[in-house]
């Protein structure tokens, strides 16, 4: 199965089987995988090493995903919701776990989209905002995990763009906190 896309010619990549092999443990300790597959956690994925191997996935593709994962594991681990039933200070610490995510969403950067194209930086940037406002309820229109994962934006070509795959795997993330936000 390719999960990711791969490197051309003669050059190496992360090693297939291991990256797949990750991917699938992450799943199943989400809950979208088999189950007797051994759990991980958020530093397991951040401490991950890939061999490299000759046309295997290209690593920034990996690592990209991989960033994604790791929110979606830290949000199952700190889930605010648990935290804000069991904890008789749970509603201070679910807005401070907001703040904090709301925080990650203004500091995100994204590299350049490559050959001149890419997510128009504007649509991306208001849309940010509006992620920033719901996360911190400020707003009368606030974002859903839906809005994210149904989110499309205009590309341009021949001028600054966002690239499009940084893009994708952040909002997949960040749409997994907004679950937590309902």
């Amino acid at each position: 199965m390719n999960r990711f896309p791969r490197v051309m010619g003669m050059r190496s990549g992360y090693d297939p089987v291991e990256v797949d092999a990750l991917i699938g443990r992450i799943e199943a300790t989400l809950g979208r995988g088999p189950r007797e597959l051994a759990q991980v956690t958020a530093d397991d994925v951040r401490r991950a090493t890939f061999r490299a191997k000759r046309g295997g996935y290209q690593e920034t593709a990996v690592d990209f995903a991989l960033e994604a994962f790791v929110v979606a594991l830290e949000t199952r681990a700190k889930s605010p919701v648990r935290l804000a039933m069991t904890e008789p200070t749970g509603e201070m610490l679910r807005e401070e776990w907001f703040e904090t995510q709301a925080a990650r969403v203004e500091r995100v950067a994204f590299r350049p989209g490559r050959m001149g194209t890419g997510y128009n930086e504007d649509e991306i940037d208001a849309f940010l905002d509006r992620i920033v406002a719901t996360l911190r309820g400020t707003t009368d229109y606030p974002v859903t995990a839906k809005d994210v994962r149904e989110a499309k934006f205009s590309t341009v070509l021949l001028r600054p763009g966002y690239l499009i795959a940084d893009v994708d795997s952040f909002l997949a993330g960040i749409a997994d906190v907004l679950k937590q936000r309902a």
